[in-house]
């Protein structure tokens, strides 16, 4: 999600300090972070949006999946890493997604980004392997299922992104939560299910709204082809 005002992991001046070190932004990513904070749409920070388009530059022919397009900031980001790669992203808001193509079709990026519209779970079902880096940032009650579809698509060395595991603060301090937040409860179950996982080597990062990154290590018999 997009940074409030109030930093919410680093002090005022350690924020400020890093605000400063950022490069300038292009006027179409300014006008994106605009329009986002405006409305209340849930974008990538600007750090993380830096750290998805230096991960995807790793491999930029690679194939690349977003859950959770919005209107296609981290999208575009990814696209710019992958620069000669492609891009799959999924998100289950029409017309989300139509506002994305639009400044995906401006930056210059949109003949090699897939938008699908759908539910994640349903669509990453039926999605054919493999992806060299995948983002997760979109119905937080399903990052564990989401991950368990997603880990058999990449290969040994894929990465996986997953946003928002501090949660506005939520999940270090429960009193902070409001009563009945589901999502809160789902991410504070999912973080050590990430962290522990057998496949994956990963760190949580005290970036944005925490940040997850994963590289998977190894596959599994079923993922050989062996028995179950």
């Amino acid at each position: 999600m997009a940074r409030a005002a109030a930093d919410p992991i680093l002090r005022p001046r350690q924020a400020r300090y890093l605000e400063r070190l950022r490069p300038p932004r292009d006027p179409l990513r300014r006008e994106m972070e605009a329009a986002a904070a405006a409305e209340g749409i849930p974008i990538a920070s600007p750090d993380l949006a830096r750290l998805l388009e230096a991960l995807a530059a790793i491999r930029p022919d690679g194939r690349v999946l977003e859950v959770g397009t919005a209107i296609g900031y981290g999208t575009l980001h990814l696209a710019r890493g992958a620069h000669a790669g492609t891009v799959v992203s999924i998100d289950s808001d029409a017309e989300r997604l139509e506002r994305a193509r639009g400044y995906l079709e401006r930056a210059g990026v949109a003949g090699r980004v897939e938008l699908v519209h759908g539910r994640a779970l349903e669509v990453l079902a039926r999605l054919e392997p493999m992806f060299d880096l995948v983002f997760l940032d979109a119905e937080k009650t399903e990052y564990r299922r989401q991950l368990d579809l997603v880990v058999p698509k990449l290969p040994v060395g894929g990465r996986v992104v997953v946003d928002n595991l501090l949660w506005h603060g939520r999940i270090a301090d429960p009193q902070l939560r409001p009563e009945g937040d589901r999502d809160a409860a789902a991410i504070e179950a999912f973080n050590p299910y990430l962290m522990i996982h057998p496949q994956l080597a990963t760190v949580l990062l005290p970036l944005g709204d925490g940040v997850g990154l994963a590289v998977k290590r190894r596959v599994t018999m079923r993922e050989l082809g062996g028995p179950y």
